[in-house]
């Protein structure tokens, strides 16, 4: 089966001359149609650049992105992305934030039947993310897992083949974590939309994912692809079942060894030796 994206030998380098750094080296990865994949690694490893070169936010060197059938050579309809801020135009209402995308040039043409299901489309969101009491509040009113929510819809507002999340939980509390966890869980079933997810939470990653990719630093590559063996239907209660704890630990493992560093007593145990 074609892959709904496919990585080959990407190579990505970041400056030039004596500065110039392998970001990224001969990266191979290929996610399928409806597939829900999370990155993880240490910090450096690449995970953030991967993503925003799928998106087409960043150029690469060598290799070859393909997305739908086509080369990526920059942003495009059919991928959209989610950051860890949420980027919100404080100026438009709940409601208008998610319909933002039907301003853009590619909806130019639009018919009033387009129109139409669209505003339909944008409701239905709404609904989905618990934001109708708020559909008219601002920004600036609301908490930052409702501001995330509010971008997570307006991702999806253009039905995209790919929704691209960079750490989009990361500045959440717990709590509003597992909601979100939950939620997003419940929107990839609906909309069965191929996800990348990258977040340096391996609880996270094996929670929301399917495959776990464990990437490496220095340079960023990938080191190994776990994949979860819990199913669709998932619950918070999983995190505390033993196969989750041990596939938890497997990760961590294989990020600590990757970085050079096995255990954090052993980190701690090389700062107090420099002070």
């Amino acid at each position: 089966m074609t892959p709904k994206i496919a990585v080959r030998g990407l190579y990505k380098h970041y400056g030039r001359g004596a500065r110039r750094t392998l970001a990224l080296q001969h990266v191979d990865l290929d996610i399928a149609a409806s597939e829900f994949v999370t990155l993880v690694g240490a910090s450096g490893c690449g995970k953030s650049t991967l993503l925003r070169t799928i998106c087409g936010l960043e150029e690469y060197g060598q290799g070859s992105i393909v997305c739908n059938g086509r080369d990526v050579d920059g942003p495009g309809a059919d991928r959209a992305m989610v950051f860890q801020s949420y980027s919100l135009y404080p100026w438009l209402t709940v409601k208008d934030n998610i319909r933002f995308c039907r301003r853009l040039k590619h909806h130019a043409a639009a018919t009033s039947s387009d129109v139409e299901i669209a505003s339909g489309r944008a409701d239905a969101l709404i609904g989905l993310m618990g934001l109708a009491h708020v559909a008219h509040a601002y920004p600036a009113e609301l908490s930052g897992g409702m501001q995330q929510r509010v971008a997570i819809a307006r991702a999806l507002m253009a039905r995209p083949d790919v929704l691209l999340m960079d750490e989009p939980f990361g500045a959440l509390d717990a709590q509003t974590r597992e909601v979100m966890h939950d939620l997003i869980r419940h929107v990839h079933h609906l909309e069965k939309t191929t996800i990348v997810f990258v977040t340096h939470d391996v609880e996270e990653a094996i929670y929301l994912g399917e495959r776990v990719v464990v990437m490496a630093p220095r340079p960023g590559r990938i080191d190994s692809i776990v994949d979860v063996p819990f199913g669709a239907k998932r619950h918070q209660d999983l995190k505390l079942a033993p196969e989750f704890s041990a596939l938890k630990r497997q990760i961590l493992n294989r990020i600590r060894e990757t970085s050079g560093v096995k255990t954090d007593l052993e980190q701690l145990e090389k700062l107090t030796r420099t002070t």
